[in-house]
């Protein structure tokens, strides 16, 4: 037996804890096979601050997330337990020292994590936990910006460059890269240039508008074949009129409804982890951002119990 979500016909949705989904806490439970777990870091940005308050935001708007997916048809937490893991914390004046506690904090978690950021800086120590556990892994990387830049002004460990150091680290199976939704001017070809050195594909946002979907899911599963993935989602992959809250907005963006069906058609994909992060709320309207990114998250941690043999 799993422990679910509270029932929102005994406590209305606007009531209670604000854990993800209104799920049980780690310590509310005999095991966890899914955790949801929020990294309130921020100081990786390179334009507009305020990720740090994304797991919050997103928790509080996961509020309205019900047991059952239609679209999957599976009701991921009766799958397998799912529980939230509350919050790494993370020094938010010494970038290295963050990153080595969030990759500790991710470590001591004997589970499949779906991580709520935060800035895109924690994927590193994240895929460094999940290259420990795996092996290098293939990454598909949901975003407007390639995240595979150098430094900014000399720093090696910012929002702009978990990526590149991911493969330098040998985190990665560089056969098996690919970033989803790309878009927006660039410092120069060499970015791209670079950026297929080390190994990545890219899918414009004009390539999903153009291609479709189905068309973007089937060569994406190709390229990923059977090997153990971890999935990335930046929230500024969507359009501002989608994803107003984020840091470093891009026009001509997905529309939920595209990430929504193209994380769907990845079911049966060996996932073994994801985060989705940059939902930075003092920008965001109506938590527009906030109910987006949550549904995103919904999405993976239900990719994830269909991985259960349960």
């Amino acid at each position: 037996m799993t422990k679910g979500p509270i029932d929102s016909a005994r406590v209305p949705r606007f009531a209670g804890p604000a854990t993800f989904a209104r799920l049980p806490r780690v310590d509310e439970v005999e095991r966890v096979d899914v955790a949801v777990v929020g990294v309130p870091f921020d100081s990786g940005v390179s334009y507009r601050p305020g990720a740090r308050f994304g797991p919050s935001a997103v928790r509080e708007a996961s509020r309205l997330l019900r047991p059952y997916h239609p679209g999957l048809d599976v009701s991921p937490f009766e799958r397998v337990q799912v529980a939230d893991a509350g919050d790494i914390a993370a020094n938010p004046f010494h970038i290295e020292e963050a990153i080595e506690s969030i990759e500790a904090g991710a470590a001591a978690l004997d589970a499949r994590l779906v991580t709520i950021g935060g800035d895109h800086t924690i994927a590193l120590p994240l895929l460094r936990d999940a290259a420990r556990r795996h092996g290098p892994v293939a990454l598909l990387h949901f975003d407007a910006h390639l995240d595979t830049w150098d430094t900014y002004f000399d720093a090696e460990y910012t929002h702009g460059t978990p990526f590149r150091r991911a493969v330098e680290e040998g985190l990665l199976d560089t056969e098996a890269l690919g970033h989803v939704g790309i878009r927006g001017p660039l410092y120069g070809k060499k970015d791209l240039d670079d950026d297929r050195r080390l190994g990545f594909g890219i899918v414009t946002a004009a390539d999903v508008l153009r291609r479709g979907v189905d068309e973007v899911v089937d060569a994406l599963r190709q390229r990923i074949g059977e090997r153990p993935l971890y999935v990335s989602v930046d929230i500024d992959v969507l359009d501002p009129a989608h994803a107003p809250g984020t840091g470093t907005p891009e026009a001509g963006g997905l529309t939920s409804r595209e990430l929504l069906e193209i994380l769907r058609g990845l079911a049966g994909c060996n996932l073994i982890g994801a985060d989705v992060v940059e939902v930075a709320p003092a920008y965001d309207h109506a938590e527009i951002t906030a109910v987006a990114a949550s549904h995103v998250a919904y999405d993976l941690v239900t990719l994830l119990a269909l991985q259960e043999n349960a």
